[in-house]
């Protein structure tokens, strides 16, 4: 600055330290909100046959500067179209909705929208609706009980190609998968007994994915002497073929 222009500015008063702030800050977003912001809206479909739910799902995510309820829907059915006019990040769905339920509309969302992911809300968390959800391609599963952080944090993680399920929820399934394991487990051993031990070596040798005739050499037999081995196993287990003996191997534990 040349000595004419700081005379100037003490006679006028002009502020020459730079311009206003225009960061995050100012706008009151704040740090989250501003990375939001940097990184894309998430937009999300909201659907629930009850419009105070609507409103009220509406408020949480609104409250979040990086996400957008671009559209709401009152069934199954117009949320399904909704989500092909407006492709949005996430579909939020309601399960018991009218002329067409959250479960069946999702799965159309999933195979017509497949950039869309589809995230059930939802007061009720039978086994049928968490395993058909899931099943149907849904990416998570969120209780309306739950806390709205489970909500927002739900919305992101299937904005981002993840997976969330209410505590909950996570629960049971951890739980009913861990029970069907050892079930098939304990099933597969008892179908294993009835081999013999070299039946159970050949098995096992099947399970890791090798041929005959490495098997023939891992266990110093010929090769034609493993194909009768292995017929003999295939019959005793009552399976088809090698795929599904290895199978039974892994559950029971032998590879």
């Amino acid at each position: 600055m040349t000595e004419a222009e700081a005379t100037r500015n003490e006679t006028t008063g002009d502020d020459v330290t730079g311009p206003e702030e225009t960061g995050p800050e100012a706008t009151g977003f704040g740090a989250a909100g501003a990375e939001a912001v940097g990184a894309g809206v998430i937009r999300v479909l909201l659907a629930d046959d009850e419009a105070m739910i609507r409103a009220g799902v509406r408020a949480i995510l609104s409250a979040d500067p990086g996400i957008e309820v671009v559209a709401e829907a009152g069934d199954g059915r117009e949320a399904v179209e909704l989500a092909r006019a407006h492709r949005p990040d996430v579909a939020l769905l309601d399960i018991r909705m009218p002329r067409l339920d959250g479960l069946a509309a999702g799965e159309q969302i999933v195979r017509t929208v497949p950039d869309t992911a589809v995230v059930m809300l939802t007061t009720f968390s039978e086994d049928t609706y968490i395993t058909r959800a899931l099943g149907g391609g849904a990416s998570g599963f969120l209780l309306k009980s739950g806390d709205p952080h489970e909500l927002l944090s739900g919305v992101r993680a299937a904005a981002d190609g993840g997976a969330f399920l209410s505590p909950k929820v996570a629960r049971h399934v951890i739980s009913e998968l861990g029970a069907r394991r050892l079930a098939r487990g304990a099933a597969a051993r008892t179908r294993t007994e009835a081999l013999t031990t070299r039946e159970r070596e050949v098995l096992a040798l099947i399970g890791e994915g090798h041929s005959n005739a490495e098997i023939a050499r891992r266990l110093h037999l010929t090769e034609g002497t493993v194909k009768g081995y292995v017929s003999a196993v295939l019959d005793r287990l009552e399976v088809g073929n090698r795929v599904q003996a290895a199978i039974v191997a892994y559950e029971a534990g032998l590879v």
